[in-house]
């Protein structure tokens, strides 16, 4: 006796396939995996005494990379003019870097979801103050910002952090407020709000963890422009000062040895290249797996 299949009822949600969910999730993984390779071989690497010793020796200086004529394993990847081992700068520097735009994405996409949701959620007056705010930062170039700012305040990390706050939340908050608007709609939230329920409880308790998945994405997305943003500052000389150093600080000291050691810069640039590459194709994977819509079927 044949079982008949009966259709789900109007309004059910029907949970994805398992292994549609396992495509989705699949382009996630094998990106986040070789960034996990990178954070991990930047931050254990210095603890395991492999790497050459830092320090001057004018007796070595602009010796090539090993896999070039002349170049030696002491140096893996050269030294600069005045012979420090570039691998180690590298690999230091690296760790600053990733520090830099782990902290400056926290720091854009908290202010900029929180706005995001306010403006999505109460709308009205609230919506226009905060998208005449959002359109209003999102005119101004953030080179003049940073300008502006570091002028005044003077090259640092807080100052370096600040400037990643203001130029970055607006993007944050225009597609929180974008992703905001549509959850609002939903029959849950109508519901809840038909019952009774406070509007608080249902921002924090329901609205904001449905953001989780963009919220990630967004995340991510940001470590790639906060570490552009710094690099470009570090380039102009206004970001990362000596004696701290980053990817973006020895791209810029390596400028005016391309003719000669062009290895110095060409590391630190490719480096930043791929990891923002990565790290960008990262958030729109998590977009794509946190937004069915988006799903290829």
């Amino acid at each position: 006796m044949s079982q008949l299949q009966l259709d789900p009822a109007p309004g059910t949600a029907t949970a994805p396939p398992r292994r549609a969910t396992r495509r989705a999730r699949t382009p996630v993984f094998w990106l986040a995996l070789p960034l996990a390779v990178v954070a991990v071989a930047v931050f254990v690497l210095p603890l395991t005494g492999l790497l050459p010793e830092p320090g001057q020796n004018l007796a070595a200086t602009r010796q090539p990379p090993a896999f070039l004529s002349g170049g030696t394993w002491a140096h893996p990847l050269g030294t600069d003019k005045l012979g420090q081992d570039v691998l180690t700068q590298f690999v230091e520097a690296g760790r600053l870097t990733i520090l830099i735009g782990l902290v400056g994405a926290l720091v854009a996409i908290g202010p900029g979801t929180l706005l995001g949701l306010l403006a999505g959620y109460f709308r009205g007056g609230v919506d226009r103050v905060i998208s005449i705010l959002i359109d209003a930062q999102l005119a101004l170039p953030f080179i003049l910002v940073a300008l502006a700012i570091i002028s005044n305040r003077g090259s640092s990390l807080p100052v370096l952090f600040l400037v990643l706050a203001l130029t970055g939340w607006a993007v944050c908050a225009r597609v929180t407020r974008s992703a905001t608007l549509a959850i609002r709609e939903r029959q849950f939230v109508l519901g809840l709000r038909a019952a009774g329920a406070s509007e608080a409880r249902i921002v924090l308790r329901h609205v904001l963890p449905n953001l989780a998945g963009t919220i990630v994405a967004l995340g991510t997305l940001q470590v790639g422009t906060a570490i552009l943003v710094e690099s470009a500052l570090s380039f102009l000389g206004l970001g990362v000062v000596p004696p701290m150093n980053s990817w973006g600080a020895m791209l810029a000291s390596g400028q005016d040895e391309l003719s000669q050691a062009w290895w110095i810069a060409f590391f630190p640039g490719l480096a930043i290249t791929l990891l923002v590459l990565l790290v960008n194709l990262l958030g729109d994977a998590l977009l794509t797996h946190h937004d069915p819509r988006k799903r290829r079927r």
